[in-house]
């Protein structure tokens, strides 16, 4: 199987804005030892490794990293798409065959309507241009926004990370499913069922998560599903057998066994290309 979201950090760097040490259990270093028995124990065999920090040496710090690691196929790394530069940035990443992605940190942007400002759309048509993936991070009240950009990339390949993160805790179903499936009327736009647990209440329930997948399993279909762990992060609230199983258990409802292996394969592989 292939785990298409997970991280690798090390506190001793200082560009991750989120983490601090409030954070608890995740304030420390990860990297490739502390994953590989986790992977090993729920049959993970290979990870998209995807960025934690607004910056491009964190990017360069990834690549150095799939580049010493066997089970890392692939780095989804942060440019700055509001740069007049962005497209010889993108250029001079490409040429390296680990990077597989770009992803803006979009949900913690001062802006909502980040992603509709002028010189970052044209950051998003030299993405399409090219065929590159693009890791989608928001919270519903982006959507909208993503919406909109998407009428001036339509053929965009993207992927919206941890289903877009609905107030699972609070129980709020709408208006993210319905600003979710406007989403998924793209047909080149995915979904990681991933990120999930960090939603929810501390002492949740496998049934706290059951209508948020079947809502995503009816919209974006087992060809544009993908299985994510976000590993470490997840770890605030389940181990990484917890979040395997949980997606394995729900989404046992909903497809059968090749269509489970697409979502938890070879969705991810042919849309990142490892």
């Amino acid at each position: 199987m292939l785990d298409s979201h997970q991280h690798f950090w090390m506190t001793s760097r200082t560009d991750y804005g989120w983490l601090t040490p409030e954070l608890g259990s995740i304030y420390r270093d990860f990297m490739p030892d502390d994953l590989r028995r986790e992977m090993q124990r729920a049959g993970i065999k290979r990870t998209i490794l995807v960025q934690a920090a607004e910056t491009e040496a964190e990017t360069d710090f990834l690549l150095d990293i799939a580049a010493k690691t066997d089970f890392v196929a692939g780095v989804v790394g942060w440019l700055d798409l509001d740069s007049d530069g962005f497209e010889s940035r993108l250029a001079h990443y490409r040429a390296n065959p680990l990077f597989v992605g770009v992803r803006p940190m979009l949900q913690g942007l001062r802006d909502d309507d980040f992603i509709l400002r002028p010189r970052v759309l044209k950051s998003l048509k030299a993405i399409e241009a090219v065929g590159v993936p693009f890791d989608i991070l928001t919270f519903t009240r982006h959507l909208p926004h993503v919406a909109q950009a998407l009428q001036h990339v339509p053929k965009l390949k993207a992927v919206v990370d941890h289903i877009s993160k609905p107030e699972i805790a609070a129980g709020q179903f709408e208006p993210w499913a319905s600003h979710l499936r406007d989403i998924a009327a793209y047909p080149n736009v995915s979904c990681k069922i991933s990120g999930m647990v960090t939603e929810a209440s501390p002492d949740w329930r496998l049934e706290d998560f059951r209508r948020y997948v079947d809502h995503v399993a009816s919209v974006f279909g087992a060809d544009r599903l993908m299985f994510g762990s976000d590993w470490p992060v997840c770890l605030l609230a389940a181990s990484y057998g917890e979040v395997c199983n949980l997606a394995r258990t729900l989404l046992s409802a909903h497809f059968d066994t090749h269509q489970l292996a697409r979502i938890f394969e070879t969705n991810a592989a042919d849309y990142y290309g490892v």
